[in-house]
């Protein structure tokens, strides 16, 4: 979407807002469109996709039909949108019911739906100022979404258009390229599932997503109908749990000590398998997803080896071969843009007018603000929203006076709108913004003593009834569970950051593969799913770290409290992965499917590749791991710059593929 033409979406936009019996479409391509080109075909195309677009934004184009009074008089059609039938309806919320609703739009981390939410989260408070609130000390829930597969899945659902993939069966242990018509993604037992109509099977089907072997394609020329008051959480309760089943895997002594936490060293029964080597030891390791346990078992590459069943020792090493012959691949040609920026998100032109139509009525009811806070606000550049401010004051009625145009000022920085052309009231929310909210909400029911009292159900009822039908098209989503596994060391750390306690604990790392004690300042909890960080100041290292709460062997208090001037990294959510200066920078290419990565990593650059995928910069501050790196994503990542962690990574992986066999 060029600039020119978000700057006719909106004059269209203003113009059919602002007409009581509808304009026809000589006037708009007239006055609007200013064509004077006499090709009604083109017109006609632009004109249509247009409303489209301007329907994708929350607003309804009525068509009006006027007939003539005889065979000699032809029908008038006009064409007009109404001016409350697409306005959010006003939501009071009290700082309990602003708390919650802040902790909901957070959880989306990354993805198409962490922008929908922040969204949702604007035009709330575009009609009144947020209350100001505080959210529970140092606690950040998020969800993590199943990488772009998941961002694809969402956008063909709620466009209603069929999708391919191609898909490991599990009752066959075949790869099949699947048709399916999508109805619901839903988290349970830890993984994501798709539901819908398998056109293959004539038959609704579930899929899960870590069973998807490529990229989803989107049949955008095909649509459906789903059926009616589908629920994903209804039909995922339905689902029997897999089995528990146990895996042979042999490791090397004294290694992986993270897995030996979990794993036994008797069988219940006695091997049907040949006996391990000299150099490890047998372990048997209960399961229930062989997908899951197969991506940790890729990531230890020669170090372990799964022995039975079967299944799993094929789904490791279909991912150490993808992972080798991706890196074996031959180089694709890329080129970094000059400027060094974050990964940026396709259809940024789209979110530009939308941000238009949410920027209005927040400078309405907030007259005056810096227009550095607004930037802020809206998370944009001040030259990208001085760029929003610019097309926004050109914009008005068709051939309107000066009166007739949107009228904004910046003096001294300072922003006033006197002029707004009826956009004073945010747009409906879209059935992203719904759903994002809404499963963020249903989504903290399990989390224990940071949601209290009745603000979650009151905030759930008044969005509900904001959201109108697109808030019951919500149903189509559901959200993992974020308990923590360890609810006690959960509370332990929450407690400390409270009360700015210190704490003693020792802790299991995995990329050393082994425990150490440590005296650190905690300063934050947050989540992926059920997986719990907390980001502290350790003592140990002289600087800000990670730590998982189910790596925490043992902690507790240790008397002294933090130290004076300890405060978390900057911004919201909290990062994962801090970049220090002394980071390695790594180039990694990535494949469509595995591209979300670059956001996940914070890649400082990227460059788009034709296939979908993409190059990206990201920096390590320990590149030891990153053989494993590329083992786990099994194919969806490989190392290309520097030329000897490429060739480390290479060497790693033939030497895991010999433990099978070559």
């Amino acid at each position: 979407m060029s600039v020119s033409r978000t700057e006719r979406l909106l004059n269209l936009l203003i113009a059919l807002l602002n007409t009581r019996y509808g304009l026809r479409r000589s006037e708009l391509r007239e006055k609007v469109y200013h064509d004077e080109s006499g090709n009604d075909v083109a017109f006609g195309r632009m004109f249509e996709r247009d409303k489209n677009d301007l329907r994708a934004f929350g607003f309804d184009v009525e068509t009006l039909t006027e007939h003539g009074w005889s065979e000699d008089d032809p029908a008038t059609t006009r064409y007009r949108i109404g001016k409350e039938s697409n306005r959010l309806p006003d939501v009071e919320l009290d700082p309990q019911e602003w708390t919650v609703l802040l902790l909901a739009s957070q959880l989306w981390e990354r993805a198409a739906l962490g922008s929908a939410a922040q969204s949702a989260l604007r035009k709330l408070q575009a009609s009144g100022r947020m209350a100001d609130v505080e959210l529970p000390a140092g606690v950040q829930p998020r969800i993590r979404p199943a990488g772009q597969a998941f961002d694809d899945l969402v956008a063909a659902m709620h466009s209603r258009h069929p999708v391919t993939f191609p898909y490991l069966a599990g009752t066959t242990g075949k790869e099949e390229v699947r048709t399916v018509e999508p109805w619901g993604l839903g988290s349970c037992f830890g993984q994501w599932y798709l539901m819908g109509f398998d056109r293959a099977r004539q038959a609704p089907r579930h899929f899960r997503l870590s069973r998807f072997t490529g990229a989803v394609s989107t049949l955008v020329k095909e649509h459906f109908e789903p059926p009616a008051n589908f629920s994903i959480r209804e039909e995922l309760s339905r689902l029997p749990e897999l089995p528990l089943r146990t895996a042979v895997v042999d490791v090397r002594k004294g290694r992986l000590l993270a897995l030996r936490r979990r794993a036994r060293h008797e069988p219940e029964t006695a091997d049907a398998v040949p006996a391990p080597a000299a150099e490890d030891e047998r372990l048997y390791v209960d399961f229930r997803d062989p997908e899951a346990l197969a991506e940790e078992l890729a990531s230890y590459g020669p170090d372990a080896v799964a022995v039975a069943p079967d299944e799993l020792a094929a789904s490791v090493q279909r991912r150490l071969r993808a992972a080798r012959d991706f890196s074996s691949a031959p180089r694709p040609a890329y080129a970094f843009p000059e400027v060094r920026t974050r990964a940026a998100r396709r259809g940024t032109s789209e979110d530009q007018l939308m941000r238009m139509l949410q920027l209005v009525p927040f400078l309405v009811h907030n007259q005056g603000l810096h227009i550095s806070d607004v930037a802020q606000h809206f998370g944009v550049t001040r030259k990208e929203l001085e760029d929003d401010l610019r097309i926004l004051i050109c914009s008005g009625l068709p051939e309107g006076y000066p009166d007739d145009l949107l009228d904004i000022q910046w003096e001294d920085g300072h922003v006033f709108i006197t002029q707004d052309l009826d956009l004073k009231k945010p747009v409906r929310f879209t059935v992203d913004e719904a759903c994002a909210l809404l499963t963020g909400l249903e989504t903290l029911n399990g989390l224990p003593d940071v949601v209290e009292g009745g603000a979650l159900e009151s905030v759930t009822l008044k969005l509900l009834a904001a959201a109108g039908e697109e808030g019951l098209r919500a149903a189509t989503l559901s959200g993992p569970e974020v308990a923590p596994g360890d609810a006690g060391t959960h509370a332990t750390v929450r407690e400390a950051i409270a009360s700015g306690a210190q704490l003693h604990l020792a802790y299991l790392s995995p990329q050393r593969d082994a425990v150490s004690e440590r005296d650190v300042d905690p300063l934050r909890l947050y989540s992926l799913d059920n997986t719990w960080y907390f980001e502290a100041y350790c003592h140990q290292v002289g600087g800000l770290r990670n730590f998982r709460l189910d790596r925490v062997q043992d902690v507790r208090p240790n008397g002294q409290p933090i130290a004076t001037g300890s405060v978390p990294s900057d911004g919201v959510p909290a990062k994962l992965f801090t970049p220090n200066d002394d980071d390695t920078t790594v180039t990694v290419q990535l494949t469509r499917s595995g591209r979300g990565l670059a956001e996940d990593y914070y890649a400082e650059r990227t460059a788009e590749l034709s296939d979908g995928g993409l190059v990206a910069e990201i920096r390590f501050g320990n590149t030891g791991w990153l053989p494993m790196f590329v083992a786990q994503h099994g194919g969806a990542a490989r190392i290309l710059e520097p030329a000897e962690l490429a060739d480390r990574a290479r060497a790693w992986l033939d030497a895991s593929l010999a433990r099978y066999g070559g």
